[in-house]
């Protein structure tokens, strides 16, 4: 049970050093305990866990105008920060972690701004259809966090410049970009600035979950274990993962995200594999090509190796299952 609120703000805008801070608070935070972390990326595109960095950024129009490419531990898909968005972290214990009070303090904040919004699908809040909120979700043993975007007022133009967005996404959407379906808070609210939306999440914060909150004081942090973890996100191993061309390329879109696999294979047995995708389930998706390997390319031996893991989500290996063992005419 909850007895203690925290909020800390970054003092930084690089993406770097904001991915570590919210690593280390992740490790730091106790049962009882939730912390809400506020934080600023200037001109960056923050990608996926799975993601693969090539298909969804620009990267070199990107970096020529100056701007960063960073890979965070959640799942799902590629955004765009800059100075107009405000990003959420909510980190809590297992027992404490509540999604649905969670999202019902991003919801109150943003109705106390004066803006009606709503939840649409799994983790994308919502103004008149149009998305201004996209969320994410990761656990690591009993620590987790819910985080998020909030576009208050967000330059549009480099989505298009800089986010390749997959047709099959869009396809799903019903929507012919990704401009067409997000919207800035200010469209709705054009005097909303952000230092008026952080305190309005510090006081949804407290009347969602009926504490004081405190402030957490920077000083207080490992600084030592802040720059490794900086260290660590800025790693090009880390950001740009393993991209080695393979043999077999297979796509899909299903509920749970977008899947796209690779690998060789010798003999009907897969030798090895690279997995990119948008889906939730970090960890899990992230194990795959290690656990495929060796594995014959048939749907009872794919679904026995991956059906036995922890962290394996049943829907998601039924999509992995389907998309290796389905005929290629019918992908």
């Amino acid at each position: 049970m909850l007895h203690s609120l925290y909020v800390i703000h970054s003092r930084q805008t690089d993406p770097r050093h904001n991915l570590a801070l919210e690593e280390l608070l992740l490790h730091r935070v106790k049962p009882g305990e939730c912390i809400l972390y506020l934080w600023q990326n200037q001109h960056t595109v923050v990608i996926g866990r799975n993601q693969h960095a090539e298909n969804e950024c620009r990267i070199q129009a990107l970096e020529a105008d100056g701007g960063h490419l960073v890979r965070r531990l959640s799942g799902g898909g590629a955004v765009y920060h800059d100075l107009g968005n405000l990003n959420f972290t909510f980190l809590v214990t297992g027992e404490d972690y509540d999604v649905a009070k969670q999202t019902e303090t991003i919801l109150r904040a943003v109705q106390l701004v004066g803006i009606h919004a709503e939840k649409n699908g799994r983790n994308d809040l919502t103004v008149d259809g149009q998305k201004f909120s996209g969320h994410a979700y990761y656990r690591t043993g009993n620590q987790c966090y819910h985080h998020g975007t909030l576009m208050v007022a967000v330059d549009m133009a480099p989505l298009e410049k800089y986010l390749n967005v997959s047709p099959l996404k869009l396809q799903a959407k019903g929507v012919q970009s990704v401009r067409s379906r997000v919207a800035n808070l200010r469209d709705f609210r054009p005097e909303l600035t952000i230092q008026e939306l952080e305190e309005a999440l510090e006081t949804a914060f407290s009347q969602v979950y009926g504490l004081p909150v405190q402030s957490l004081r920077y000083e207080d942090l490992d600084q030592q274990a802040l720059a490794e973890g900086q260290a660590r996100f800025s790693r090009p191993e880390w950001i740009y993962g393993d991209s080695r061309p393979m043999a077999v390329s297979r796509e899909a879109r299903f509920d749970w995200g977008l899947l796209r696999l690779d690998y060789d294979q010798q003999n009907g047995v897969i030798t090895q594999a690279a997995l990119w995708s948008d889906g939730l389930d970090a960890d899990f998706l992230s194990q795959v090509p290690q656990l495929i390997q060796g594995c014959p390319l048939e749907a009872e031996a794919l679904r026995a190796r991956l059906s036995g893991q922890p962290d394996s989500v049943e829907e998601v290996t039924d999509g992995i299952v389907t998309l290796l063992t389905r005929n290629e005419e019918t992908l």
